[in-house]
């Protein structure tokens, strides 16, 4: 199998029944919503470039609504960003030949240069539906004859939570999305953060590793509701020392203290959201998004929230995320993952490596996850979508 390649070949989908669909999604998942942008970062009247699942879409807000439609122009398929042309607030115009596309909807309404043809009104560049929460900007990327499901299904329960007040931080990461939504989920991997800042900041403990008990990881596949894998970290044994040979070699940080630090639970939901509980500290909710941009490459995009009663609240929190969680959670903690994606990045992208990797005990919340993945899919990414 030839390395990036977005096809995975059939006899190695037939090695892993129970989760070929995984295996197979090198670019995500069809009929999802994903989060592509910051809202902040799409302002009015200005056309901004995102790619989600390969696909290659421009952004624009338009009287205050986002609208989304594909790069690319009908007639001979040059990308309308290579010299944006929006000479009306509700069309953009191919420079080439003068192709002009409706934002809503994307009718082909005039041909500049060829004001007259037979082509116009019959024809429309594909478009998305678009919703906006929680500071983000979703676009819903799937087939034409399917119904966007509520956004609700497609994110971590909680996420939407009127009272949950959310700060943002967004990264490109040259990893495969599958790769970046199992080092945050993979409960082992707190190993490589015994010596973040983020450990004494906040006075946690933090062992090198937790023990998942298989029998005691939820998953949640009701209908309509999201999709997803919940660990309890109170089910884990936690390991605080690492020996070899029996003598120790590495120690976790063990604290006494009366003020709850601990996170309490992971969870992965479809088709592609983390949930921290009570992290970076207790009472703070993290969220992760691990959107495939291509098959090398995904969007990282972190969130914190916190439950707010007053302006005062909300305040407080702003300062908080920006002088002390964003610098030591997502600029040192998170860092750390993402230096573990790109070393990872380096085996899964062939193929076989999926195939190859020797998964133990405390891995089970991973394959929880595979095989969830498989059963639930609304659709598989490939090339000729794109």
């Amino acid at each position: 199998m030839a390395q990036g390649s977005t096809f995975v070949d059939e006899s190695l989908l037939e090695k892993v029944p129970r989760w070929r669909n995984y295996l197979a999604a090198k670019l995500g998942f069809r009929n999802h919503w994903y989060p592509v942008k910051a809202s902040s970062d799409v302002i009015e009247g200005r056309v901004v470039q995102a790619t989600v699942l390969g696909e290659e879409i421009l952004l624009k807000r338009i009287n205050g609504e986002v609208k989304a439609i594909r790069d690319r122009c009908l007639h001979r398929g040059v990308k309308f960003s290579e010299k944006v042309e929006c000479y009306t607030e509700d069309t953009i115009t191919c420079w080439y030949h003068g192709f002009t596309y409706k934002w809503d909807g994307g009718r082909l309404c005039d041909i500049l240069a060829s004001p007259d043809s037979k082509a116009i009104g019959r024809r429309a560049v594909r478009t998305y539906p678009v919703q906006e929460a929680k500071g983000l900007v979703f676009v819903f990327v799937g087939d034409d004859d399917y119904k966007a499901p509520p956004l609700a299904e497609d994110v971590p329960p909680t996420f939407l939570d009127e009272d949950l007040v959310m700060h943002c931080a967004i990264y490109e990461v040259d990893s495969n999305w599958r790769v970046a939504c199992e080092n945050g989920f993979d409960g082992l991997h707190v190993y490589i953060h015994r010596s973040s800042e983020l450990v004494p900041d906040t006075m946690r403990s933090l062992p090198i590793g937790h023990l998942a008990k298989s029998g005691e990881v939820e998953v949640h596949e009701a209908f309509g509701a999201p999709k997803g894998v919940y660990d309890a970290f109170a089910n884990h044994t936690s390991i605080w020392e690492g020996k070899v040979d029996g003598q120790v070699v590495v120690t976790g940080t063990k604290r006494v203290s009366d003020k709850p630090t601990r996170t309490t639970a992971a969870s992965l939901w479809m088709p592609c959201g983390l949930r921290v509980d009570d992290f970076p500290d207790q009472d703070i909710t993290q969220f992760e998004f691990y959107v495939p941009v291509t098959e090398e490459k995904h969007l990282y995009v972190m969130l914190v929230g916190k439950r707010v009663d007053s302006e005062q609240d909300k305040e407080h929190f702003n300062h908080e995320f920006w002088n002390r969680w964003k610098p030591i959670g997502f600029e040192n903690f998170n860092a750390q993952d993402i230096e573990a994606r790109l070393a990872l990045q380096k085996f899964y992208r062939r193929d076989t490596a999926w195939l190859d990797e020797m998964l133990i005990e405390g891995d089970s919340p991973l394959i929880k996850w595979r095989e969830l993945c498989h059963r639930h899919t609304r659709g598989i990414q490939k090339p000729e979508h794109l």
